[in-house]
């Protein structure tokens, strides 16, 4: 069964996408080397609480943090930390999930901190044009 939105579900959709969509542009400005994991999350969770909306994976089965940060090959949804240091040729994946009074954005992103090899740069485009190709 389909449920059609009504225009003020679609435009609380919209507004979560919005801020989605600006968290993970300026996210770009993390992606160097010697950002711990912990500040992403705490950017995510300041812009999120700035716009008046949840992160919603903050608590989701027990997830402590605002925002997943996968570095490499940790699986996806790592868990920000303080010890966990970004450095040079590192792919870091992003999973970010908004509410906004009960509608979600949910968008994920992958980012290269400084020059990466050419495989990781092969990983990324690839995985990119797959998932349009699949869009």
């Amino acid at each position: 069964m389909i449920i059609i939105k009504s225009k003020q579900e679609l435009e609380l959709m919209r507004e979560a996408g919005k801020v989605t969509a600006y968290i993970l542009r300026e996210l770009e400005q993390f992606m160097k080397p010697g950002v711990a994991t912990i500040e992403i999350d705490r950017f995510v969770e300041k812009t999120v609480k700035e716009h008046g909306m949840i992160a919603a994976e903050k608590g989701y089965c027990g997830y402590p943090a605002y925002v997943c940060v996968s570095v490499n090959d940790e699986v996806v949804h790592g868990i920000p930390t303080d010890e966990r240091i970004l450095v040079e040729g590192d792919i870091v994946s992003i999973d970010l999930v908004i509410d906004n009074k009960g509608y979600m954005a949910d968008a994920a992103r992958t980012y290269a901190v400084g020059e990466i090899s050419p495989e990781a740069k092969h990983l990324i485009e690839t995985a990119e044009k797959a998932f349009f190709e699949g869009l």
